[in-house]
């Protein structure tokens, strides 16, 4: 019996290169679920279905310290050019170090290799996106989103995300 190949496409390593991204592996799954626990039970953060992850998880990409999972993200498709960055999280003890950063780089990556033109996120850490060269945009010129995410959300009513977004088109001109 041959046993299954896995292969692990390797974003970057952090400068210390301790840290490694790199796509996201089915047993991994709880640890990246567990990375936002506490976010999901302070309710800040949606939970997600871990059989959505393992159907998804060539769209994950990790952040790894020797074998443990210390930051995770996901990338959703819409259509043939809108993809949206979801579920960043890092270890609270990891933080300050890069890794978010680098996990949005590593996404961005992914969605030029999939010949994406648009990189949305919702999120409360506005800054961090806009340091990388998001721009503020409505929820509203994203009906896609809206109807499949958006109004089914518990949180729909006193959302208090920015959306924003990255073209991948105009990465020349800046």
């Amino acid at each position: 019996m041959q046993a299954e190949l896995t292969v692990i496409k390797i974003y970057s390593q952090l400068a210390s290169g301790a840290i490694t991204l790199r796509s996201a592996q089915t047993a991994e799954i709880q640890a990246m679920l567990d990375l936002f626990d506490e976010e999901v039970r302070a309710g800040r953060m949606l939970p997600r279905n871990p059989n959505e992850v393992r159907a998804h998880i060539d769209d994950w990409i990790v952040s790894v310290e020797g074998d443990q999972v210390v930051g995770c993200v996901s990338l959703v498709f819409y259509n043939g050019d809108l993809c949206e960055i979801r579920s960043l999280a890092v270890d609270p003890e990891k933080r300050g170090l890069g890794i978010g950063v680098a996990l949005v780089e590593a996404s961005l990556e992914l969605a030029r290799e999939r010949r994406m033109s648009r990189v949305l996120t919702l999120t409360r850490a506005a800054r961090l996106f806009e340091k990388l060269g998001f721009q503020e945009k409505s929820i509203e010129e994203f009906p896609l989103k809206v109807r499949r995410d958006c109004r089914p959300c518990p949180f729909r009513h006193c959302c208090d995300e920015v959306a924003l977004l990255y073209l991948i088109d105009e990465e020349g001109a800046r």
